[in-house]
């Protein structure tokens, strides 16, 4: 097994994107990140080797949020003080775009775990489908065909 300094360089920022694709907060995804690797250092140990380290990771780093989020209970607030009035076209085009991103993620809660979680990974954190397989400790074809099939739901389904 490689050294923990090793592990961190190869996977602190597919660990940080990850946790970024399901937060959008660059600074939640960082502690979030570094909170992992504490917890993989103190539990590698337990580690068995039965999934990629960065599954391992991957799977720490949820729990964590998860935990976190029960916690604090996080909740966006924009104070009405940081609101800018903007140009009416841009707010409509916005609203248009907001529109069509609610009705996507309110399609993938009713798609299958992996299937949703892949296409999080794939549309919003811009992860590779290599990458993707090696969260899930699948194949990077698994995460492409995942991916295509949750892709034509979509288009089949006309949600977007």
């Amino acid at each position: 097994m490689d050294s923990i300094d090793e592990i961190y360089r190869r996977y602190a920022s597919l660990i940080k994107r990850y946790i970024f694709s399901i937060t959008r907060d660059k600074n939640l995804a960082e502690e979030i990140m570094q909170e992992t690797f504490v917890v993989a250092i103190n539990q590698i140990h337990k580690f068995r080797g039965d999934c990629e380290i960065p599954a391992w990771l991957c799977s720490i780093a949820k729990k964590i949020l998860y935990k976190q989020t029960k916690k604090d209970n996080i909740k966006n607030i924009i104070s009405i003080d940081e609101v800018e009035l903007e140009d009416s076209t841009q707010l409509e085009e916005e609203y248009i775009q907001y529109d069509i991103k609610l009705k996507l993620y309110k399609a993938l809660q009713g798609f299958d775990v992996n299937t949703r979680e892949v296409m999080y990974l794939r549309l919003l954190g811009d992860f590779t489908f290599k990458e993707i397989g090696s969260i899930f400790n699948k194949s990077e074809n698994w995460a492409k065909v995942t991916f295509f099939r949750g892709k034509q739901k979509i288009q089949k389904e006309n949600i977007i």
